[in-house]
């Protein structure tokens, strides 16, 4: 039986510092590139079709690529453990036998944990290798963080992993029926980021040629975000660029005039990307359950006025301008800044008393950049039940007055607005119904009525929280997560 490698690509669809990929060019033994579009991952409320037309697009920058190089990442559909299985007849049947397999270590839900975990057992049953390489400084299985930070320095100051495709051979016997990507995922909406590694260091190249110099001063607008931001991260959460490249090339910066406050507040967001993984890492079944587990009973509202406040949060009609444009531009584009989704995260959770877990599939479905080590954390942080972390309650008013002043991004996600006079932008319910009447006609889609009213849910909202993070469970859980999970 002559051996073949497999580099099994997952959240780390590029070419460059990649390490199984440059692990199993450098065996000399034939390889094998595939890509898994698993039916359990298609079907899961976490992920939509935004997700995987962003694969698809990657796939398609990384076997353009490879043309050169006689050969492409194959993508096949199936779950994993199935499509090894016979993978393995299929070659045996040639004379071949899976040697290794590489791959980068997942950091994912607990749908790919288990699927880790079955595919683990498999190669040792069957005395193949399989070789993970560590996620980004993510370390597996940490049980504290002692020597966290200087791991992570260590880590993204090493060198790339940049695999020698002039020294690969490739596999080139017969394969199982490759996938044909669905129409969906081929369609090319403009409205959002396109992925791949081509289009990744393009964005990362203007970032730093211009963008970046106006970095901190756009992080909390809606809309000078969606320039100002580096826009890095879909590229990130599917690995089109590595964390560790986008540190290094933002040091080749860092003595650049007047760049020094927006590289400082880009490094520290670098650092926090791989800290929230880190975080679900070490307790991946927050997917599930809150991490600070004195909030197990935390009294949200339940039966049918859950239903009627999560509808018309996720339909984008609360009556709240802001909150509704950035439901209905994240729908659209899947990209909304970071204070943005925090306040959305809070206004569910806070003023509307919904449960966390509601409302963490829709935003994934919605973010482009959904990636499970940084969505939970976060979004258990944002709904004040870590019992570590500073309770934040948005005023969505507020937050429109100080951060879309001209009401730009509002009238654009919200274009019933543009009816309205200026005083009436942010708290339209204060426009006297008379004077409605001679601007609406009874025709026209009105925009609706607050489904609450802000100044008392806020009130309730404080009331619940502080009260309940008196109890003494709370501190003694809170004790727990510190130790785990402050860096040192």
């Amino acid at each position: 039986m002559t051996p073949i490698n497999i580099v099994w690509f997952k959240r780390d669809l590029r070419l460059s510092d990649h390490q199984p990929l440059k692990n199993a060019l450098q065996s000399q033994q034939p390889t094998l590139l595939i890509y898994l579009f698993e039916p359990s991952l298609i079907s899961d409320p976490h992920y939509s079709t935004r997700h995987w037309r962003f694969i698809s697009q990657s796939l398609a920058h990384m076997n353009q690529q490879l043309a050169c190089y006689g050969t492409q990442v194959f993508s096949f559909q199936s779950e994993v453990l199935n499509f090894f299985k016979h993978l393995l007849t299929v070659l045996q049947k040639q004379s071949f036998t899976i040697d290794c397999i590489y791959s980068h270590e997942e950091i994912g839900l607990d749908t790919t944990f288990q699927r880790d975990l079955s595919v683990a057992r498999w190669c040792q049953e069957n005395h193949i290798n399989w070789q993970e390489s560590s996620n980004g400084a993510v370390i597996r299985g940490a049980s504290n963080r002692e020597n966290w930070d200087k791991h992570w320095k260590k880590v993204m100051k090493s060198p790339l992993a940049q695999p020698d495709f002039t020294q690969a051979r490739w596999f080139d016997g017969s394969l199982p029926t490759t996938f044909r990507l669905e129409e969906a995922w081929l369609d090319n909406n403009p409205q959002f980021q396109k992925g791949g590694e081509l289009s990744a260091h393009h964005v990362l190249e203007d970032f730093f040629e211009e963008r970046g110099q106006y970095y901190s001063g756009s992080l909390s607008s809606p809309s000078k975000s969606r320039i100002g931001c580096s826009r890095l991260s879909p590229y990130l959460a599917w690995g089109n660029l590595s964390v560790r490249q986008v540190y290094q090339k933002l040091l080749q910066h860092w003595t650049q005039p007047g760049w020094r406050r927006s590289l400082s507040a880009l490094s520290s967001r670098l650092h926090w990307h791989c800290h929230f993984i880190q975080k679900f890492e070490s307790e991946s079944d927050i997917e599930f359950r809150p991490m600070n587990a004195a909030y197990n009973d935390y009294p949200y509202v339940k039966g049918q006025q859950e239903q009627n406040n999560f509808e018309a949060w996720a339909a984008g009609r609360t009556g709240f301008p802001l909150i509704d444009a950035c439901v209905r531009c994240l729908q659209h584009t899947g990209y909304i800044n970071f204070r943005m989704r925090a306040m959305l995260v809070s206004f569910a959770c806070h003023h509307l008393n919904l449960d966390w877990r509601l409302i963490a599939k829709p935003l994934a479905q919605w973010f482009l950049d959904f990636e499970p080590g940084i969505h939970y954390p976060q979004i258990q942080m944002q709904a004040g039940i870590t019992g570590i972390n500073t309770i934040r309650i948005y005023n969505p008013i507020k937050q429109a007055q100080d951060h879309d002043s001209e009401g730009d991004f509002v009238r654009q996600w919200v274009p019933e607005m543009a009816a309205f006079p200026k005083n009436y932008w942010y708290e339209p319910w204060k426009m006297p119904p008379l004077e409605r009447q001679m601007v609406f006609d009874e025709t026209q889609n009105m925009y609706p009525e607050p489904i609450i009213n802000l100044k008392i849910a806020a009130k309730e909202a404080r009331d619940r929280l502080w009260g309940w993070r008196k109890n003494p469970e709370v501190a003694v859980e809170s004790q727990r997560i510190l130790a785990r999970h402050v860096r040192q």
